[in-house]
């Protein structure tokens, strides 16, 4: 690509997400899974040690919460102690209704008290969240405006949070239509998208009506429509399993396991990136530069 032109794009980029600049290439697409979602900062933290640089994330559910953490700019070992120290009052409050068990407004203080972000403009990367329409059916991927709104309609878990009534749609979480939101990270401008989908599929039988719900839609998965799969170009899956919904105390461990999973995705990224530099004459960063400590 010529150089003008290059600039030209890059122009755009920026006038496309209010002036701020986008690194091109690589975007990142983060499912859900409640605390398991913790995993997703292990994968964050090995891609940081690899000089993998992420020009964009879509987040569903935990993984929109944890895309608005690592967009804010905080720094991931300042995020990973605020996961440990989380606990499902921070967020959801026991509230019976015909709706739902629970609801998230709490979700909104969360954002302001711990990652000092109210809105998509505070962010210093490019930032999706998805949610589905119940009504419809459709995915709805929310990249402006407030992110309070948005982060509770993808974290609306149906017949646990109640739905999110919002810019006249009644929302639950994003997981329904889009388990992994690869489609948002093209419509970013991602030429190389690396999903992450965290299986919950326990290896226990469940105890509680809630465990009963969350492995009932996670058998309803394995079925649904994966055509995620089949748009990313590298697919991470953390082996969280044997972890609970509410097991925020086990950060170590989750973040381990995202880690592991990162790692041995390392090759698949690395030929990912090399292909689409040939093939497009991008400036991606230099993934076989790894670091070293």
């Amino acid at each position: 690509m010529p150089g003008w032109l290059e600039h030209a794009v890059e122009r755009l980029r920026g006038f496309a997400y209010g002036g701020r600049r986008v690194r091109p290439g690589i975007g990142l697409a983060l499912g859900g899974g409640f605390a398991r979602g913790i995993a997703h900062l292990g994968v964050l933290r090995v891609l940081e040690q690899n000089n993998i640089s992420i020009g964009c994330i879509a987040g569903t559910s935990a993984g929109a919460l944890i895309g608005i953490a690592y967009a804010s700019g905080q720094p991931i070992e300042q995020i990973v102690r605020q996961a440990a120290a989380t606990r499902f009052r921070d967020f959801g409050h026991w509230k019976l209704s015909w709706m739902g068990l629970a609801t998230n407004y709490r979700m909104d203080g969360y954002l302001r008290r711990y990652l000092r972000v109210t809105s998509f403009a505070d962010l210093k990367l490019p930032l999706a969240i998805a949610a589905t329409d119940l009504d419809t059916g459709d995915a709805v991927f929310f990249r402006e405006g407030p992110l309070g709104p948005a982060l509770r309609a993808s974290c609306a878990y149906p017949g646990v949070f109640c739905p999110v009534e919002y810019q006249g749609r009644l929302l639950v979480d994003g997981f329904l239509a889009a388990a992994v939101p690869v489609a948002a990270a093209r419509e970013m401008g991602a030429e190389i998208v690396i999903a992450v989908f965290l299986q919950s599929d326990s290896v226990e039988r469940p105890t509680g009506a809630l465990e009963i719900v969350e492995r009932s839609f996670s058998i309803l998965q394995r079925y649904a429509d994966l055509q995620w799969r089949k748009a990313a170009d590298v697919i991470i899956e953390p082996d969280v399993r044997k972890f609970g919904w509410d097991d925020f105390e086990k950060t170590p461990q989750l973040v381990a396991a995202g880690e592991e999973a990162a790692r041995a995705a390392l090759p698949k990224i690395h030929a990912a990136i090399e292909a689409a530099r040939k093939k497009h004459a991008l400036h991606l960063p230099d993934a076989r530069h790894e670091h070293k400590d």
